[in-house]
């Protein structure tokens, strides 16, 4: 046998990729993201250099089953730029998901009037994108043309339908109006 496998024991695992922009921010955090998936999850982490992987293993203090789909989910989060603490909540909370769309899915749009599109969902500043965060406590992420949110099931689907409608052309004042009015009827709810 030989020795990376004596050091590394079959069991079940996961490997994330990590894109080439992410290395610099990984080496920078590794200890932020190891130590919460080591402590808090119980499970084995390395970064394999060859296959540019960070892989999780379940180790003999695991406990729970969900834990390697928690870190791998939290590393994930990390390599698409959120930030480790938002990144954190995926491993504290259970009822938090990742999802991932593009620009080109709500609508074909090229030149301009993509970079137009991509203008109105940041807004001046960045004010567009915080405001719908606030309001559907959620975070998100805009990388080019593809749009990364994190939070409950219910606040990403008005986030979702906030950020659709600004693809589609709404004015942001339009969609403040009706993403409010959303997020207020949630919270009467329950």
């Amino acid at each position: 046998s030989s020795g990376i496998n004596a050091e590394w024991p079959l069991r079940p695992g996961r490997k994330v990729p990590i894109p080439p922009h992410r290395y610099t921010p990984l080496k920078e955090n590794w200890m932020k993201l190891y130590t919460p998936i080591v402590e808090q999850l119980k499970l084995q982490v390395r970064f394999n250099v060859k296959t540019r992987n960070v892989e999780l293993k379940s180790s003999p203090e695991t406990t729970d089953v969900g834990s390697i789909q928690k870190a791998a989910d939290f590393v994930r989060a990390f390599t698409l730029g959120f930030d480790i603490d938002d990144g954190l909540a995926l491993v504290r909370l259970d009822d938090l998901f990742l999802e991932t769309f593009e620009i080109s899915d709500v609508k074909t749009l090229k030149g301009d009037h993509l970079a137009r599109a991509i203008g109105r969902i940041a807004g001046k500043g960045g004010r567009t994108k915080y405001t719908i965060e606030n309001v559907t406590k959620t975070r998100i992420v805009l990388a080019d043309s593809k749009i990364h949110i994190l939070g409950s099931f219910q606040n990403m689907r008005i986030a979702r339908t906030a950020i659709c409608n600004l693809i589609l052309g709404s004015p942001p004042a339009k969609v403040y109006g009706k993403m409010r009015t959303v997020a207020s009827r949630m919270s009467e709810r329950f």
